[in-house]
Formats: C-alpha cells, structure tokens, sequence
C-alpha cells in the first residue's frame, strides 16, 4: 500500500483561510426592505414638513408609513417566527424581572446587562411603530383641516411634537446600534442590509421571501404614482422643484411658501 504524504501545515493554513466564513440568515427580505422604506419615508416626510410646494409629497410619504405599518402587524402577526412582533413583546415582558434583578443582583456584574441592551432595543423599535399611529392621524387631521379654529392650531402643533418625537426615537436607536456595535465589537446594522451574520448554526431563516420584499416595494412606488396622478399639481410644485435645482431651497424652514 502506498503511504500517502501528510500535506504542509502551511497549506492547510492557506486552505482555510480561502475557505469562506460561516454565515446564517437571520433576517428575511420583506422585513430589511419594510425598514429601509420606512426609514426613507420618515426621512423625506421629516424633510418635506415646512411649505406648501412640499405638502403632497409629504403627506404621501406618511400615508406610506401608515401603510408599511399595517404591513409589518399582518407580517408580525401571520408571517415566519423569526418575523413575529410576539419576539419584541416577549423581550419587553420581561423588563420587569429584570429591573427586580437590580435591585437584588449582589453585584453590578451579576446583573445580566446584554439582556437590559436587548430591552432598549426592542423598546426603540416598538416606540417607533407604535408612534406611527397618532402621527399620522393628527397629520391626516391636520390635512383635512379637522377642528381647526382661527389662530388655534392645536393638531398642528400635535402633529409637530409627535414628528419631532418620533426623530429622537429614530436617533436613540441609532445611537443604541452604535454604541452596541462598539460595545460587542460586531457591526449590528449588518443584518439589515445583508440578511446574515457570521458564524457558525442554523439559519433562523429558511425561506427569503424576495419575492413579497419586490411585491412590497412595488406597492409603495405603485402608491406614490398614483398620490402623484390625483394631485393637480404633482407631489412637488414646480417652485420648490426650481428652487431645488437652482440650490436655493430645502425640504424645512420655506415660511415664503406657506
């Protein structure tokens, strides 16, 4: 029998550093394409808030995360596990055994704190979903002129600290990502753009679903369209879009065109 030749240590080195890193799928493509679209859409509502020329597009763009909500509960509540808005309730259900934990850990090192950042995690998220609600009725409101009285603009107003809320929820949780990616040293925005994460296990999700994220995606961009056919004047007048171009105008703070 020949005796076969032990390879070099250098090239079982050099085989496995070619070999690909591990990766698992821990987020599908209706629930990555869902977050984008609805940070975009809180983004250009954000920036469109001030100025009639803007005003179409801005309520478009929240009716739009109206609608990505009413997605995301149908989604959470009939769609994959790993989906399910029960995950997040069942996280922030156990905030207060935890905050007992506080008080009675012998130590701060005994206290499990990686369960207390997944809290406000979860609790970021949750807050941002459900603030979608009363933002976009007092907008709706606001839009139809309800209860609206000579120098009394009080849903207007609503309708402002509720958006200016809404962005400091959205900077929390991106200053939570941040700092919690610097904490574990692991870049925790990563699933939402690519879907996986590195390391060895089972994927959490098994099927992609590609297909519903370009069903959804097309919905939005089919809504927008027609927002855009119904309106006379387009979601953007032809001002604020010479103004743009010409660089003199943004999408906040226009009083002239109120």
């Amino acid at each position: 029998m020949q005796a076969t030749t032990p390879m070099p240590s250098s090239a079982v080195a050099g085989a496995s550093q070619a070999r690909p890193a591990a990766r698992r799928r821990v987020t599908d493509a209706p629930t990555r394409m869902f977050h984008w679209l609805f940070a975009l859409c809180f983004l250009g509502a954000y920036l469109t808030a001030d100025g009639e020329s803007w005003r179409m597009l801005h309520v478009t763009l929240g009716y739009s995360m109206a609608g990505l909500l009413g997605f995301r509960v149908v989604y959470g509540l009939w769609g994959p596990r790993q989906a399910g808005l029960g995950l997040m309730w069942r996280k922030l259900g156990s905030a207060p055994a935890w905050l007992r934990s506080l008080r009675t850990a012998p130590s701060i090192t005994a206290v499990n704190w990686r369960q207390g950042q997944n809290l406000l995690m979860a609790l970021a998220v949750v807050a941002l979903l459900v603030l979608v609600v009363p933002l976009t009725l007092s907008g709706y409101a606001t839009f139809n002129e309800w209860g609206v009285f000579p120098g009394d603009d009080w849903l207007g107003e609503m309708h402002e600290f509720l958006g200016e809320a809404f962005l400091f929820v959205v900077l929390a949780h991106l200053a939570l990502i941040l700092g919690l990616s610097l904490l574990r040293r692991k870049n925790l925005a990563s699933p939402m753009l690519t879907g996986s994460v590195e390391g060895p296990g089972p994927s959490l999700v098994q099927k992609n679903r590609a297909w519903l994220a370009t069903l959804l995606l097309l919905a939005v961009l089919a809504y927008g369209a027609w927002e855009w056919q119904q309106s006379p004047n387009g979601l953007v007048s032809a001002k604020a879009l010479s103004s743009l171009v010409s660089g003199n105008g943004g999408g906040r703070d226009h009083g002239d065109d109120d």
